[in-house]
């Protein structure tokens, strides 16, 4: 079961895919966006491609829980993203995935535009891997 995680946001949307087991995220891409119609092709694209069951979508709020203008944004994404496609779209929290993505990233010898590179496909994975590790914690007597 392969699970495509999205790290969105309005200039560039980083993209996870878990392996065939569902057990562990990767890096994908970076989806640079352009227009919104294209952004959808090439996400639409990519989960035929990759045989994707699910897509996970990173969830911003606001520290006390509230809804942002960039929650919205996310929200209205998805709406139009369920309406392209048959493959379920769940929301998975994604609380502090860029300053993790980050220094998973510093930790691992990145520096400078070779962080700045991969950013937002760490922070998917981020997103991805809280998600399938919430999957396997929720499937545990």
């Amino acid at each position: 079961m392969r699970v495509l995680g999205v790290d969105y946001g309005t200039k560039r949307v980083g993209l996870a895919l878990s392996d065939g087991l569902g057990l562990l995220a990767h890096p994908y891409a970076t989806l640079e966006r352009t227009t919104r119609e294209r952004l959808f092709a090439d996400l639409l694209a990519i989960v035929v491609e990759e045989s994707v069951r699910t897509i996970v979508l990173g969830l911003p709020q606001a520290l006390n829980g509230q809804e942002t203008e960039t929650t919205r944004q996310v929200r209205n994404f998805a709406e139009s993203l369920r309406r392209r496609t048959d493959v379920p779209v769940v929301f998975q929290n994604e609380a502090f995935s860029s300053v993790e993505a980050e220094r998973n990233l510093r930790d691992g010898g990145r520096r400078g535009r070779k962080v700045k590179a991969v950013l937002d496909q760490q922070a998917a994975v981020v997103i991805l891997n809280d998600y399938l590790e919430s999957s396997r914690q929720s499937k545990l007597p």
